[in-house]
C-alpha cells in the first residue's frame, strides 16, 4: 500500500522527508480531490441559473457574464499567490484555509439580494477556489508512489470532469427543486467535512520559502482585469470609447509589465524559465485554448436551452448530460491509458471531437432543432473533453522537478481561468454585437457566431496540441 509523505523544510530550497504514519493511497486522492471538484463545479454550477437570476433579480446580459467572470478572474488572479503561500507556509494549510473562504463565501452568496452582492461574493469564492486546483494536484502527486501517479491523476481529472458534469446538472436541479441561492448552500456541509479529510489525509509539504511576489499579483491581477472589462464593455459603451480604449490598452500595458517584472524579479511568481519546456509551454496553449472555446460556448448554449427551447433548469442539465458526464468516463481512462499511447495523440484527438462538435452545433441550431439532432454532437463535445482533462494536466507536469510541480500546476490553472473569463466575455461580445437578445426570437441569430468563434478557437488550438512531445513511456523508460 502506497503512503502519503510528509516534507518539512529545514533551509530555504531542500524538502526533506519526516516519518508520517501510513496513509492508504484511496484516501489521500479523496482528500485531494473533493475540495477541487467543488471549486471546478462552481465553473458552471451557475449556467443552468442564469436565466432565473436574470428574472429574479433583474440581472442584464453583463452582470450574467460577471457573474461566471468575478468567480474565474479572481481564481486566476489568487492561483500564483496561492501556490507562493502554500510553498512558504505548508501547501495542506493554505489548501485547508483556501476551503474556509470558499464556503464562507458560499455563505454570503447565498444570501445576495442584487447583482453587487453576488458578484462580490462570487470574486471571494474564487479567491478561495485559487488554492484549491493547483495545490490539490500538487498534494496528490506528492502523496503517492510515481508508478501510481498517472492514475492518481487520472483519477483526480476524472473528478474534475466530474463538477463539469454535475455543475449543470446539480445546478439546474436545485434552482428548479429549491431556489438559485441553494447552489451555493451545497458547498457549506462539502467544506465542513473536506477540512479535518485533508488534515488527516495530505502531507503538509513545503517548498522554497521566498517574498511573496506581491507586484506580480497586482501587475496580473489588474492587467486581466482591464482586458475582460473591456471585452465586456465593448459593445455598449462603444469600442471606440475612452472607457473601453482605457481598459484594453492599460490592461496590456500591465500584462506587459507583469512579464517584464517577472523577468527580473528575485522570487517571480512566475519563473518564465518554465516556458522553455516544450511540453510545459504547449500545454498551458492547450489549457487556454481549449477553455476559451469550450467554456465560452458552454455559456451561449446551455442558455439557447432554456431562453429558445423552453427547457426548465432541470430538463436543461439533463439534455446536457451526455456532453457533460462523459468526462467523468473518460478522464480516467486517458490517464491510464496516456504513457501507451502518449499524452498528445489524445489531447489532439479530444481537441478534434470538441471543435467538430461546436461547428455541428452552430450549423444545425435553430429555433426549430430537435434535441436529437444535438444529441450526437454534445456526445463527441464530452469524449473529447474527457480526452483533454487529465493527458494535458501530465504534459503539464512531465519534466518538471518537484520544486517546480507547485507553480507548473498554478500556472496551467491560472490560463485555464484566463481562458473561460476571456471565453465568455468574448463569446457574449460577439453575441451581444450581434443583436442577441435573451428572448427566444432574438437569441439564435447573435448565438450562432458566437459558438462559431468558440469551435474556431478550439480548432486552432488542436493545431498547436500536435506541437506536443508524444507523451509516450517506453516499458524500459523510468516513470516520472
Amino acid at each position: 500500500m502506497t503512503t502519503a509523505t510528509d516534507l518539512r523544510t529545514p533551509d530555504d530550497t531542500t524538502p526533506t522527508p519526516t516519518p508520517r504514519r501510513r496513509i492508504p493511497v484511496w484516501l489521500a486522492i479523496l482528500a485531494a480531490s473533493i475540495p477541487m471538484f467543488m471549486a471546478s463545479l462552481d465553473n458552471l454550477v451557475m449556467t443552468n441559473a442564469l436565466p432565473v437570476i436574470h428574472r429574479d433579480l433583474g440581472a442584464n446580459v453583463e452582470e450574467l457574464q460577471w457573474f461566471v467572470n468575478a468567480y474565474t478572474l479572481s481564481f486566476a488572479t489568487f492561483i500564483l499567490m496561492s501556490v507562493a503561500l502554500g510553498d512558504r507556509f505548508g501547501r495542506r494549510t493554505v489548501f485547508a484555509i483556501g476551503i474556509g473562504i470558499f464556503t464562507v463565501a458560499s455563505v454570503f452568496a447565498g444570501f445576495s439580494t442584487d447583482p453587487g452582492q453576488l458578484i462580490a461574493a462570487r470574486a471571494v469564492q474564487g479567491i478561495g477556489g485559487a488554492a484549491l486546483m493547483p495545490l490539490s494536484l500538487t498534494l496528490l502527486a506528492g502523496s503517492v508512489a510515481p508508478r501510481l501517479r498517472p492514475l492518481a491523476i487520472g483519477i483526480w481529472g476524472g473528478v474534475a470532469g466530474l463538477g463539469v458534469a454535475l455543475g449543470p446538472l446539480i445546478g439546474g436541479a436545485v434552482v428548479q427543486g429549491w431556489n438559485w441561492q441553494a447552489i451555493f448552500w451545497i458547498n457549506v456541509p462539502v467544506g465542513i467535512i473536506s477540512v479535518p479529510l485533508v488534515l488527516i489525509a495530505l502531507p503538509n509539504s513545503f517548498g522554497a520559502r521566498v517574498r511573496a511576489d506581491i507586484l506580480g499579483v497586482v501587475l496580473v491581477g489588474l492587467g486581466v482585469l482591464g482586458v475582460v472589462f473591456g471585452i465586456v464593455r465593448g459593445n455598449d459603451a462603444g469600442w471606440d470609447s475612452a472607457q473601453v480604449l482605457i481598459a484594453l490598452i492599460a490592461g496590456g500595458v500591465l500584462i506587459l509589465a507583469f512579464l517584464w517584472w517577472e523577468n527580473r524579479a528575485a522570487a517571480p511568481l512566475l519563473p518564465l524559465r518554465l516556458f522553455r519546456d516544450r511540453s510545459f509551454s504547449i500545454a498551458n496553449i492547450v489549457g487556454f485554448g481549449f477553455s476559451f472555446g469550450m467554456f465560452g460556448s458552454v455559456f451561449i448554449l446551455i442558455q439557447f436551452l432554456q431562453v429558445v427551447k423552453g427547457a426548465s433548469p432541470l430538463a436543461a442539465a439533463i439534455q446536457t448530460t451526455p456532453w457533460t458526464m462523459a468526462p467523468m468516463i473518460v478522464a480516467p481512462l486517458a490517464g491510464l491509458i496516456a504513457p501507451r499511447v502518449g499524452t498528445r495523440l489524445l489531447i489532439a484527438a479530444g481537441l478534434a471531437l470538441q471543435s467538430i462538435a461546436l461547428f455541428w452545433l452552430a450549423g444545425t441550431m435553430s429555433a426549430t432543432v430537435p434535441y436529437t439532432t444535438m444529441l450526437f454532437p454534445f456526445i463527441l463535445a464530452g469524449i473529447g473533453m474527457g480526452l483533454v482533462f487529465s493527458p494535458s494536466s501530465t504534459a503539464v507536469l512531465a519534466t518538471m522537478p518537484e520544486i517546480d510541480r507547485a507553480k507548473a500546476s498554478g500556472t496551467n490553472s491560472t490560463l485555464r481561468e484566463i481562458g473561460v473569463a476571456l471565453g465568455v466575455a468574448v463569446l457574449t461580445a460577439v453575441f451581444t454585437g450581434a443583436n442577441g437578445q435573451l428572448t427566444p426570437t432574438g437569441y439564435v441569430g447573435a448565438a450562432i457566431p458566437a459558438v462559431l468563434v468558440g469551435a474556431s478557437v478550439v480548432a486552432v488550438t488542436t493545431l498547436f496540441s500536435l506541437a506536443l512531445p508524444s507523451g509516450r513511456i517506453s516499458r524500459t523508460s523510468k516513470p516520472s
